[in-house]
């Protein structure tokens, strides 16, 4: 008997602005892809970015994608077994799964900001994946990392000493949860365009965060979950990601479950070579369709 499962691609598009063509040149490889398994497309609404997602660009989003001749058989839209597809209701799915993570002692809390995190690093920081985080309060107790919280100025009321907490005091800054990687580890994968990855821990990627510090999963445990719980077997989506792709194996092991194969696509780029991206509106799926492009022509190039 073949243990082979059903193919289960997924859209997961974040309705901060329009798409572009950039996200379209990879939805429909998705698309392609899974119609060519003769398998399932899951669209899922990646909504977690509450001060940028807007209900018009939900709806955009499922009006341009099926103007460009993308289909799915699971989604918000239509439902699903796996409802609800989008991830602001599905926050009890990522709380047991930070839980869990915790329980195991795999995360400790942190309260360094980006900035702090570029601040403390010996090299300046290029590129667009995080940086490395330099394990600042990787290693405190509970104690310790009390300690260094009610130190922090913003912790202390005016004129009140580091430490001190006066009745009005501003509260100490609410932490984030960093997974703690296995320095040195190696974690190799086939992606499925790119060819054989490697990515070491704790020198091409650090400690990161799964759960922010206004109370919501960060982008890498929500995925995680997300892909585990709907049964996707295999996440197509951009080549800026592949680093992303070493950090989801270790949580997909930490927590147990089969991690899905991947298909990491060209980015697509404007005349000056730059990376597409919601700013660039003349590109818009939306701004595309009113000029009467015609979706069949803007695939031919690919």
């Amino acid at each position: 008997m073949s243990d082979v499962r059903p193919y289960r691609g997924r859209l997961a598009p974040s309705p901060t602005g329009y798409l572009h063509l950039g996200h379209a040149r990879t939805f429909w490889t998705a698309h392609e892809r899974a119609a060519a398994q003769k398998g399932q497309l899951i669209l899922r609404n990646d909504d977690l970015d509450r001060p940028r997602c807007r209900p018009e660009f939900v709806s955009a989003m499922f009006e341009d994608l099926g103007w460009f001749g993308i289909g799915w058989q699971e989604g918000p839209n239509c439902g699903g077994p796996h409802a609800p597809y989008s991830q602001s209701e599905r926050l009890p799915l990522y709380r047991a799964a930070f839980e869990r993570l915790r329980a195991n002692g795999l995360l400790f809390p942190c309260t360094c900001s980006r900035q702090d995190v570029l601040r403390a690093l010996a090299a300046p920081h290029a590129g667009e994946d995080e940086p490395v985080y330099p394990g600042t309060c990787r290693h405190l107790t509970s104690e310790e990392w009390q300690v260094e919280t009610d130190a922090r100025p913003e912790a202390a009321g005016d004129g009140a000493p580091a430490g001190c907490h006066p009745l009005n005091a501003v509260r100490p800054p609410s932490p984030s949860w960093r997974f703690r990687v296995p320095d040195g580890r190696a974690v190799t994968f086939y992606d499925g365009q790119c060819g054989l990855q490697t990515f070491v821990a704790g020198r091409d990627f650090g400690d990161f965060v799964v759960w922010r510090n206004d109370d919501l999963p960060a982008y890498h445990l929500a995925c995680v979950v997300d892909d585990a719980e709907m049964g996707i077997t295999e996440v197509v989506r951009g080549a800026d990601l592949l680093p992303s792709t070493a950090r989801q194996i270790l949580l997909f092991e930490a927590l147990g479950w089969t991690a899905p194969a991947f298909f990491h696509c060209p980015l697509v780029t404007d005349g000056q070579g730059v990376r597409l991206a919601k700013r660039h509106d003349a590109l818009s799926l939306r701004s595309l369709r009113k000029q009467g492009a015609i979706p069949a022509a803007l695939r031919g190039g690919w």
